[in-house]
Order: C-alpha cells, then sequence, then structure tokens
C-alpha cells in the first residue's frame, strides 16, 4: 500500500516522500523492499554515467528530479518538502 505522498508499508515517516523509478524496470517504487515483493526480477542500480536520468519523483508535488539533483538535494527544489536524510544509508541499492 502506498499512500499519495509516496509513503509505504516499509517507510512511512513524514519525510519518507519520494519514489524512484528502478534502473532495472523503469517502474516507479516508494523502496527498494517494494520493489523487492512486487517485482519479478533483480533491482539494479543506476550507473554514474546515468545521473541526469529524472528518476525521483516527489510524492508531495509531483516533480520529477535527476539522480542528480536527488543526491544534492536535502528536500524538494520545487515544493520544499523535506526528503528523508536517512534515505542516504540506502542510496547505493539505488544508485552506483
Amino acid at each position: 500500500m502506498v499512500d499519495g505522498e509516496t509513503r509505504c508499508e516499509h517507510y512511512r515517516g513524514a519525510l519518507d516522500v519520494i519514489a524512484i523509478a528502478f534502473a532495472c524496470c523503469g517502474d516507479w517504487y516508494p523502496c527498494h523492499l517494494c520493489h523487492e515483493e512486487v517485482a519479478d526480477h533483480e533491482a539494479r542500480q543506476w550507473s554514474r554515467s546515468q545521473r541526469a536520468t529524472p528518476a525521483v519523483l516527489c510524492g508531495v508535488c509531483g516533480s520529477t528530479l535527476s539522480i542528480h539533483a536527488y543526491l544534492d538535494a536535502q528536500g524538494c527544489p520545487e515544493c520544499s518538502a523535506g526528503f528523508n536524510p536517512g534515505c542516504r544509508l540506502h542510496h547505493d541499492l539505488y544508485f552506483d
């Protein structure tokens, strides 16, 4: 279950408001665990050469950020919604 701001059953804090288009399939998921539960394939990381790809969605305003912009941000540049700083601990699951 995903709420209207992309929070899922695994990460549902006030700042857990992003979804990521996975490199392996292009499908949007709130987290790696959601992908693992639903997808019929292994997750793949976005390579460093793909950092310009718009692959992160702000669940508050619906803006799409490039991977590079997301990795440099503490929040959404469009609506100023804060992003969970703890997500940085999981970046290696999504981005090379």
